[in-house]
Formats: C-alpha cells, sequence, structure tokens
C-alpha cells in the first residue's frame, strides 16, 4: 500500500571519469522517500557501485529535512565521503532539493 504522507524523488547529476558505476552508468542518482510534511528524508540512495557506499550515503542523508535546505548534508557528503563521486553526489543531492521544491511549490497551487 502507497503512502501518501510520503514522495518519492530523484536527483541526477553525471559520473566523473575513473569510477566504478561509470561502466554501468553515465550517472549518479540519489534517490529519496520524503515526508511531504515536514520534508524530513525516510529512506535514501543513490547508484555508487558498492553497497557499503549506497548504505554510506543513505544513512547519511536519512533524517534530513529538506525544508531546512541542503547546505549541512552538503558539509556532511564534504566531510564524510572521501571518494570519486563527491562532486557528483553533492550535485544530485542538489538537484533532489531542487525536485523537492519544484514539487511542494505545485502543491502549494
Amino acid at each position: 500500500m502507497i503512502n501518501t504522507n510520503t514522495m518519492f524523488i530523484a536527483g541526477h547529476a553525471r559520473l566523473p571519469q575513473g569510477m566504478a558505476a561509470k561502466s554501468v552508468f553515465d550517472t549518479l542518482t540519489i534517490t529519496a522517500e520524503v515526508d511531504r510534511k515536514y520534508g524530513v528524508i525516510l529512506e535514501a540512495s543513490c547508484t555508487l557501485a558498492t553497497e557499503h557506499g549506497r548504505e554510506f550515503v543513505g544513512s547519511l542523508l536519512k533524517g534530513v529535512s529538506l525544508n531546512d535546505g541542503i547546505e549541512e548534508p552538503l558539509q556532511a557528503l564534504q566531510n564524510y565521503y572521501r571518494g570519486k563521486a563527491t562532486h557528483a553526489l553533492a550535485a544530485a543531492l542538489k538537484d533532489l532539493h531542487l525536485h523537492f521544491q519544484q514539487v511542494k511549490a505545485e502543491e502549494k497551487n
């Protein structure tokens, strides 16, 4: 059953050359299930090549409220993720946040 109190959104970014995931995907995607009212990320995942990397990014983003902006999670990515995909993850998170803001604006209208 679908939870109508949440939404599923995605953000995309191009992957840098030399990454393992580049052989499978051209872009990196972050997906998130987000609470509609508070903007809190309930679950998040991404298309990094390793399960460990996907779980790490998911745990880093879980509990973040997109209503509060993305400066703190961007800073957390910079501080704690030390892989080649740092910039792609940041860009995908910014894209996800943009999509969230667009959905919220559409819901207001």
